[in-house]
């Protein structure tokens, strides 16, 4: 599995050849891709804040991976599109796209489209993304990775996501003021006992201008043995 920050919350993920994108939004300090260069099988959405659906518009004919309200939202604005089951999905419920599993799992935040704040997107979300189907059989062959969304931290790491979706990795928000910050998402990364940790979600605005190292010392501190990989925007990890 292939995972690409270009920075803010979105990734480009590559699961044995089927592409996603999560929260496309380019407008951001870490990135030069241009959004036409990617070409994704489907576009994974967590929620329909302008910061995470900035660019969806240049996906139109894509696979959608949304909840409803946000599939129908993204129709009625940008064009047509795929929707995973004609609809979207919703909490709790996993989806076999190409040769990519993805489980859409809460995420504690807030979801207004309109800048008016008069428009839900339903629940806002994460995603767990697997090579493999998730069971309660425990899959060491598999290879997970967790979008954990904009999200505070929340006891369904620890009780739920760490132990039965058992990702590898996890993309975590650290910026603060709208989302976890550093300590927060340390104890996060630790609850849901990954190997690897990479922040996200900074540095885009001024709220949440943060220094990274903080994060990394604060991953060390709760005693997690998770590797804290700060990546450069474009930059490729092997997971």
């Amino acid at each position: 599995m292939e995972l690409t920050w270009h920075g803010h919350s979105t990734w480009h993920v590559d699961v044995d050849g089927t592409e996603l994108l999560i929260d496309p939004f380019f407008d951001n300090p870490y990135t030069d891709t241009d959004p036409e260069e990617i070409d994704p099988d489907y576009v994974l959405l967590t929620h329909g804040h302008a910061d995470h659906i900035g660019d969806v518009d240049r996906y139109e004919g894509s696979g959608l991976v949304a909840t409803p309200e946000l599939v129908e939202y993204c129709e009625d604005n940008f064009g047509e599109f795929d929707a995973v089951g004609g609809m979207g999905m919703n909490l709790g419920g996993t989806v076999e796209v190409g040769d990519a599993f993805v489980t859409m799992h809460r995420s504690d935040h807030s979801n207004g489209i309109d800048t008016s704040y008069g428009t839900t997107g339903g629940m806002p979300a994460g995603f767990v993304i697997s090579d493999t189907k998730p069971t309660q059989v425990s899959d060491e062959e598999s290879t997970t990775f967790y979008h954990a969304g904009d999200t505070g931290l929340m006891t369904e790491m620890r009780e739920i996501i760490g132990p039965y979706l058992e990702p590898d990795a996890a993309a975590l928000p650290v910026g603060d003021h709208f989302t976890m910050g550093p300590w927060q998402a340390a104890v996060a990364a630790d609850w849901l006992d990954v190997d690897t940790v990479f922040p996200m979600h900074y540095d885009t605005f001024p709220p949440i201008e943060i220094d990274t190292d903080d994060f990394v010392k604060e991953v060390k501190a709760t005693g997690s043995d998770a590797e804290v990989e700060v990546l450069e925007g474009d930059e490729t990890f092997e997971l």
